[in-house]
């Protein structure tokens, strides 16, 4: 398995309805590694400043995640707090501070430009087709966006998405970004222009997978306690893309399989703050996940009566 990828690694405060934590893991590139390394080991490219607690990031280290990409820099690591209300399906952002993350320039090592399967986390999009020039042959690529960059760099995140396999986005960001209020359409638009496949993520709504040829759903998992929707993206694309880098299956009914793995991680996530949950689990709580959701959409199509 050669599984990379390339974001934030940050420290979050979060205050929900049902709790806060202070100066924990964050980052799309944490929360992507510590779902992924369920399936397998990750290539992590990030960077943090003199001040990050790096030893917190000894349990991802154990579970296989290769730190030999974080970059150490002179300066603040980067920081974000919010707080989500009763609608957990959006945070209100109190602070952010980008500190060294502003200046990140993402340099592979040697060993890391061979990896097959990548994924490309939430940064300019300039950045992300840096990091695609530094790898050799890629097997898989998928990125994800974000309204900001949808609006400030549209050109670049057009002309990377011509040299990507998936890109995932939720459909906020899936309407901004082809000004198609249908979903469907969004999704046909965005095909058109080079990914073989579109993942868009509706929070508790689940999420859609398009191809040129199919539509798949996974709906979100029915919990009863939600304590910390951060990351569930993140956590969503590890698992997805830890799945097709363990299996090298990239089969239409494999992909869908991804997409269920994927809503499982999510759903694990928001179990509790930060990553976690994603730390307790274990690959039997995973089957055992996958295994409800089979059941949560299977059904006996006869309509005989």
């Amino acid at each position: 398995m050669s599984l990379l990828v390339v974001g934030s690694v940050a420290l979050d405060s979060v205050e929900t309805p049902f709790g806060k934590a202070d100066e924990v893991l964050g980052g799309s590139a944490n929360y992507f590694s510590a779902s992924a390394s369920h399936q397998g080991p990750v290539k992590l490219v990030g960077v943090v400043g003199d001040d990050y607690p790096v030893e917190k990031l000894e349990p991802l280290k154990a579970r296989g995640v290769d730190f030999a990409g974080l970059e150490r820099a002179t300066g603040e690591s980067f920081r974000w707090r919010g707080r989500y209300r009763h609608d957990l399906n959006s945070a209100e952002t109190i602070e952010t501070r980008l500190g060294v993350f502003s200046n990140f320039r993402p340099k592979l090592p040697e060993a890391f430009t061979d990896s097959e399967y990548v994924f490309l986390a939430n940064i300019d999009p300039r950045l992300q087709l840096d990091v695609l020039r530094q790898i050799k042959k890629p097997k898989l690529v998928a990125s994800d966006t974000m309204n900001f960059w949808i609006e400030s760099r549209r050109g670049d995140l057009l002309e990377l998405i011509k040299h990507v396999d998936i890109l995932t986005l939720n459909d906020g960001e899936a309407r901004q970004l082809t000004e198609q209020a249908n979903l469907v359409q969004a999704a046909r638009w965005i095909l058109a222009r080079g990914p073989r496949t579109v993942l868009i993520k509706k929070g508790e709504h689940g999420a859609f997978m398009f191809t040129k040829d199919s539509i798949f759903f996974a709906p979100a998992f029915p919990l009863e306690s939600v304590f910390d929707p951060t990351g569930a993206g993140d956590s969503f694309a590890g698992g997805f893309m830890g799945w097709l880098a363990r299996t090298r299956d990239l089969t239409d009914e494999n992909l869908k399989r991804a997409v269920v793995i994927g809503s499982a991680m999510g759903s694990f996530v928001v179990e509790g703050f930060s990553i976690t949950r994603l730390l307790e689990i274990t690959r039997d709580d995973i089957i055992r996940r996958v295994a409800e959701f089979h059941q949560l959409v299977t059904f006996d199509r006869k309509m005989d009566a």
